[in-house]
């Protein structure tokens, strides 16, 4: 186990941009490490349907708003879906999101929809104005989990962001990732979700200084 763990660690550390022909694949490996999550479970639906949704969640998000960005990148095992400076974190407009609603149904649920409706206002309202790279999600296949693939792969993303001189931003849906982002440089804003819901905080990495970049 130690040298595929080697391997392993050595793919999260190179990582390989995602394409079209990836999608349902991540789609896959993303549901399945956020299955659990407190947020997920807080807004999608329960029972044996959950999975399903989203599913199909995260494969509209990786096909239709990530991918195509070209920030998507992935190991073995572990994926990290970046938006970059500029680039919408949200659906566009009121017939953009009304074409969305029937994903959004199979991912919540009717009796969960306004719970979803509310996380994403909370996101959409407090999401940064600065310039910056956004972590949507990262994920590691639950059996491989505690292999250090996640770090590996974050470290890779942000020597690439640091490159361009960029901050960085993500919301932690879990408190068990919050040591391993504040030791790559995220700070914790504050909580940002909706009353009755699980925590969900808003992290900003600042840009290198000068003095950094040398």
């Amino acid at each position: 186990m130690t040298d595929d763990r080697h391997t392993l660690l050595a793919a999260a550390s190179n990582p390989r941009r995602a394409r079209d022909e990836d999608t349902r694949v991540l789609a896959r490996l993303f549901t399945a490490s956020f299955l659990n999550d407190p947020v997920f479970d807080w807004i999608a639906r329960p029972g044996p349907k959950r999975a399903q949704g989203m599913e199909r969640f995260f494969f509209w998000l990786l096909r239709t708003r990530a991918i195509p960005f070209g920030e998507v990148w992935m190991g073995d095992g572990v994926a990290a879906a970046w938006l970059p400076p500029g680039a919408p974190a949200s659906p566009g407009g009121f017939f953009d999101q009304l074409r969305l609603l029937p994903m959004f149904l199979r991912l919540c649920g009717f009796p969960r929809m306004g719970r979803g409706s509310a996380m994403g206002d909370a996101m959409e309202k407090n999401h940064p104005h600065e310039p910056h790279f956004y972590l949507a999600f990262i994920a590691v296949a639950p059996r491989l989990q505690g292999f250090g693939l996640g770090t590996a792969l974050l470290e890779a993303n942000l020597k690439k962001i640091d490159a361009t001189h960029t901050a960085a931003y993500l919301e932690n849906s879990n408190p068990k990732n919050t040591r391993l982002y504040e030791r790559h440089g995220f700070v914790a804003r504050r909580n940002i979700a909706p009353p009755g819901a699980p925590p969900m905080i808003a992290m900003w990495r600042p840009a290198p200084m000068e003095s950094e970049r040398a």
